[in-house]
């Protein structure tokens, strides 16, 4: 083998390596699963890449059947334009997201790790 032969073969490892880097950390779903609670706020915001974004309230423990002790958040985004515009008309309602966990960010698809690709109404 010459030299030549040798930085291509590297080269072409190297390049597959990051493809697959690439890949696994912007693109494969590490898990997916639902999340129920109300729908707090849900926008369309970026400077240079608009992004949608939004907060689901969860209650861990509710006192009356209404007030909720413990919530905590989920941030999540979405990159689909009709499932945005559903949630655009579904605040304050309790709905069920089905959401994909990603291994990172990437700016043009949102803030979050966790991406919504459906939508349920609870009670619905």
């Amino acid at each position: 083998m010459n030299k030549k032969t040798i930085l291509i073969t590297i080269a072409l490892v190297l390049l597959l390596s990051l493809s697959g880097f690439i890949y696994w950390k912007f693109y494969s779903t590490y898990s997916d699963g639902n999340r129920t609670g109300l729908l707090q706020k849900f926008s369309h915001k970026g400077n240079v890449f608009k992004t949608y974004e939004g907060e689901l309230v969860m209650n861990g423990l509710t006192v009356n059947g209404s007030t909720g002790l413990g919530s905590e958040k989920f941030y999540f985004s979405v990159n689909v334009d009709s499932i945005a515009q559903k949630l655009m008309n579904l605040e304050g309602q309790k709905v069920v997201l089905h959401y994909e966990q990603k291994n990172g960010v990437l700016f043009w698809r949102g803030e979050s790790v966790y991406m919504v690709d459906q939508i349920k109404i609870v009670g619905q």
